[in-house]
């Protein structure tokens, strides 16, 4: 929005920042800007004034946003007034830091307001309250009694307690659990040697009947067994918690999210998933498992030639998309070209106002990231005025192509910040596809890309204040396309003259296959089977040919070949000829003996030939051996007038009239 009728406010946060309104007025193009102090307290009615106005209101500063909206609700309430309120951080990003002069930056930040952020696709989910509470003591049915009032519990106990009182509040039985699946709103339990409690009876509890298998739903599931995780990534299956039954305070924190998780909720659809793209297998022949070998809410699974992500279980981490080679899923939340356009306006803005220093991007997440750079912020140094703080949801959605991206955007160094307690395979493939690529375009340029694994504010301070690149490894230019057409547009650029083969890491999703002619008989079962047309014949000869930019190194051709000829080769060619067809493997086709119509390869013939030649006695005969040596029409022809041809009768019989009876 860039109305005449915007109103931003820079608040001091008692005098420990500095700001510019000048810069800041010019990025958003604001009727006004209003520098104060204290804005949050001792002059709370400053912001009270403007949001009683037209005006949209921009407050920079995140960490009271809280309060801002309850006085906009209250207008709205009480005035009847519609409020547009903006809060954005520029206090711990570029306002707390040890240099004097971040106002460049603060500009950088402040213009991302006026990118529009993509809609994310969301799906319904529903959760009607059925609670089920996996224990082993008093702790799993003390918590079922707070929740029985909210919740529909059921208390499923790994082996029978003494002394338990049934209620009509909620359930309680026993039995082993052998497989859950599922999300938030559809968990699927299975349990064996299963029994409910007794209702009835004086004196000690008892069970009933015990049956051997049950299978059950359920919305939510709180885990206080104080065992492993029923589920990988734990933190985002939504609908599930474990904690330590001995954890009193997290008990709590349990019952108050437990008792939110009954409604409908919206389920962000991370992945927009293309199928007919997906090149996991053709005919049976198994071709690219990245995604599955990698998705840690095993949201995805094998449906033939293609995979199968479930919406509903995907927990968004991103890692199937950082790795797909074929384009089949990308990221929605936001899409690649968010966040490259993103990338391009940070690095523009910085230079509009700051022409000494050049600018570095520093990736973080959203929950992470950004608590660590507050800490650094307040206790700290801060961040350099010239790391540019972007975050996204997730560190693993990142792929070779942001990254790369970034230093053809126009900055000098890319870090990325890690929690060091979280995996990172496909980030840590990424990573090397870029340092291969960096390492190419100049002397220790792979040393411009960091990954900073840590949760020590002391120890990423550090790092980041160390050796800084003082020059660009060359001038920014236009990216456009797809991930794979960004991607070599940028190592072009980063690279020049310098080399124009670049060899990538295994499973990297560019480069050639590597054909033995002396096995290959192009028999052309790897063309008829490669999903990306990388592979291609000649109508005219029998001949292999190959587009090296079209392949996504799945392995199809490599698992299809009967005589085992193909061998992946993974690399970057930046030579024009990997966007044109090239000749693998040609022979001369076998002119038939009959008709010299040119049909199969001639060393292949010639082969089966020489091996049959008194070899074999059904070809002793060379009449016989003729027949190979036939296209299929001939042959046809040849075998229906052989004398011996079984489709051969004799004479047809005399047809008998009335006269051969008289």
């Amino acid at each position: 929005m860039n109305s005449p009728n915007r109103t931003l406010l820079l608040c001091r946060c008692g005098d420990s920042m500095k700001v510019d309104p000048k810069s800041a007025k010019e990025v958003l193009n604001a009727s006004s800007v209003i520098e104060t102090d204290f804005l949050c307290t001792q002059n709370l009615s400053v912001a009270e004034k403007e949001l009683l106005s037209n005006n949209q209101v921009i407050i920079a500063c995140e960490q009271q946003e809280a309060i801002f909206k309850e006085i906009c609700n209250e207008i709205e309430f009480e005035k009847k007034i519609t409020t547009d309120l903006i809060n954005i951080d520029i206090r711990d990003r570029a306002g707390w830091t040890e240099d004097k002069n971040a106002f460049a930056k603060q500009a950088a930040l402040l213009s991302e307001i006026d990118l529009e952020t993509p809609e994310t696709p969301i799906k319904e989910i529903v959760s009607e309250g059925v609670c089920l509470i996996l224990g082993k003591d008093d702790v799993a049915l003390d918590l079922a009694l707070n929740l029985s009032n909210e919740l529909a519990v059921t208390v499923l106990l790994e082996k029978e307690l003494e002394n338990v009182i049934p209620r009509s509040g909620y359930n309680v039985c026993k039995g082993i659990l052998k497989n859950v699946s599922g999300y938030l709103g559809n968990f699927k339990v299975e349990v064996n040697n299963y029994s409910e409690l007794n209702p009835h009876g004086r004196g000690s509890s008892s069970f009933g009947l015990q049956k051997k298998e049950v299978n059950s739903e359920c919305d939510i599931i709180i885990d206080l067994r104080g065992s492993n995780s029923l589920f990988q990534n734990e933190k985002k299956k939504d609908g599930y918690f474990r904690i330590d039954p001995n954890d009193k305070i997290g008990l709590e924190e349990v019952f108050k999210e437990s008792i939110n998780l009954k409604g409908e909720f919206e389920k962000p659809v991370y992945i927009n998933f293309d199928e007919t793209k997906c090149a996991h297998s053709r005919a049976s022949r198994k071709g690219c498992t990245r995604c599955l070998d990698l998705c840690p809410a095993n949201a995805i699974i094998s449906k033939g030639d293609y995979v199968s992500i479930d919406p509903f279980i995907c927990a968004g981490c991103g890692n199937c998309s950082s790795v797909c080679p074929s384009g089949a899923a990308n990221y929605d939340d936001p899409p690649l070209d968010f966040i490259l356009e993103r990338i391009k306006n940070l690095s523009t803005t910085f230079k509009k106002y700051e022409n000494k220093i050049l600018p570095r991007l520093l990736f973080i997440d959203d929950i992470f990231g950004k608590e660590l750079i507050s800490l650094i912020a307040r206790y700290g140094r801060g961040l350099p005025a010239d790391v540019i703080p972007i975050n996204i949801p997730n560190i693993e959605i990142l792929s070779h192509a942001e990254i790369l991206g970034s230093f053809t955007c126009g900055f000098s160094e890319v870090i990325i910040l890690k929690n060091d307690s979280e995996l990172s395979s496909s980030l840590n493939l990424q990573i090397e596809i870029c340092k291969n690529i960096l390492k190419a375009s100049g002397t220790k340029n792979e040393d411009r890309l960091k990954l900073i694994e840590t949760m020590d504010p002391d120890f990423f301070e550090k790092k980041i204040y160390g050796q800084i690149s003082k020059e660009l490894i060359r001038e920014p230019i236009l990216l456009v396309g797809n991930k794979r057409e960004i991607t070599r547009t940028a190592t072009k650029a980063l690279v020049g003259e310098n080399e124009e083969v670049i060899k990538l890491p295994d499973t990297s999703p560019y480069g050639e296959i590597i054909v033995d002619t002396n096995k290959c008989t192009l028999c052309l079962a790897c063309i008829s089977l490669c999903p990306t047309n990388a592979l291609e014949d000649n109508a005219d000869k029998p001949e292999l040919n190959f587009t090296e930019n079209a392949c996504i190194q799945c392995g199809i051709c490599e698992n299809t070949c009967p005589e085992t000829a193909i061998k992946l080769n993974p690399q970057i060619n930046l030579n024009n000829e990997a966007l044109s067809q090239k000749t693998l493997h040609s022979e001369e086709p076998f002119e038939c003996i009959s008709c010299n119509r040119p049909f199969g390869v001639k060393s292949t013939i010639n082969r089966i030939v020489s091996k049959l030649e008194n070899n074999h006695w059904m070809y002793q005969d060379s009449k016989k051996l003729d027949l190979v040596k036939m296209c299929d029409d001939c042959r046809v022809n040849a075998q229906y007038h052989d004398e011996n041809s079984p489709f051969k009768y004799g004479e047809k019989p005399k047809i008998r009239t009335t006269d051969d009876y008289k």
